[in-house]
Protein backbone atom coordinates (compact mmCIF):
# COMPACT_ATOMS: atom_id res chain seq x y z
CA UNK A 1 0.00 0.00 0.00
CA UNK A 2 1.47 3.33 -1.04
CA UNK A 3 2.03 6.11 1.45
CA UNK A 4 -0.30 8.60 -0.24
CA UNK A 5 -2.89 10.95 1.27
CA UNK A 6 -6.38 10.00 0.04
CA UNK A 7 -7.48 13.66 -0.05
CA UNK A 8 -4.64 15.74 -1.50
CA UNK A 9 -2.50 12.90 -2.99
CA UNK A 10 0.57 14.04 -1.07
CA UNK A 11 3.30 11.42 -1.44
CA UNK A 12 6.94 11.00 -0.57
CA UNK A 13 9.53 13.61 -1.50
CA UNK A 14 13.21 13.02 -2.06
CA UNK A 15 16.06 15.16 -0.85
CA UNK A 16 19.58 14.98 0.45
CA UNK A 17 20.96 13.93 3.82
CA UNK A 18 23.78 16.42 4.43
CA UNK A 19 26.57 15.55 6.84
CA UNK A 20 28.74 17.99 8.75
CA UNK A 21 31.36 17.61 6.01
CA UNK A 22 28.69 18.54 3.42
CA UNK A 23 28.58 15.02 1.97
CA UNK A 24 25.24 14.45 0.27
CA UNK A 25 23.36 11.18 0.06
CA UNK A 26 19.77 10.61 -1.01
CA UNK A 27 16.99 10.37 1.56
CA UNK A 28 13.19 10.28 1.56
CA UNK A 29 10.64 12.47 3.36
CA UNK A 30 7.35 10.66 4.04
CA UNK A 31 4.12 12.55 4.78
CA UNK A 32 2.60 12.25 8.25
CA UNK A 33 -0.39 10.03 7.45
CA UNK A 34 -3.06 9.08 9.96
CA UNK A 35 -5.78 6.45 9.67
CA UNK A 36 -9.05 8.33 10.13
CA UNK A 37 -12.71 7.38 10.13
CA UNK A 38 -14.15 10.18 8.05
CA UNK A 39 -17.64 11.20 7.05
CA UNK A 40 -17.86 11.11 3.24
CA UNK A 41 -21.33 12.20 2.15
CA UNK A 42 -23.55 10.20 4.50
CA UNK A 43 -21.25 7.20 4.84
CA UNK A 44 -18.31 6.58 7.15
CA UNK A 45 -15.09 5.45 5.47
CA UNK A 46 -11.58 4.74 6.69
CA UNK A 47 -9.01 6.93 4.97
CA UNK A 48 -5.27 7.54 5.16
CA UNK A 49 -5.06 11.31 5.46
CA UNK A 50 -2.14 13.66 6.03
CA UNK A 51 -2.22 15.85 9.11
CA UNK A 52 -2.38 19.04 7.03
CA UNK A 53 -5.73 17.93 5.55
CA UNK A 54 -7.05 17.08 9.02
CA UNK A 55 -5.93 20.43 10.45
CA UNK A 56 -7.29 22.50 7.56
CA UNK A 57 -10.75 20.93 7.83
CA UNK A 58 -10.77 19.09 4.49
CA UNK A 59 -11.74 15.94 6.43
CA UNK A 60 -14.70 15.67 8.81
CA UNK A 61 -13.90 13.07 11.45
CA UNK A 62 -16.70 10.77 12.54
CA UNK A 63 -17.20 9.74 16.13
Amino acid sequence: MARVCDICAKRRQSGNRVSHAKNRTKRVFHPNLQNVRALIGKTIKRLRVCTRCIRSGKVVKSV
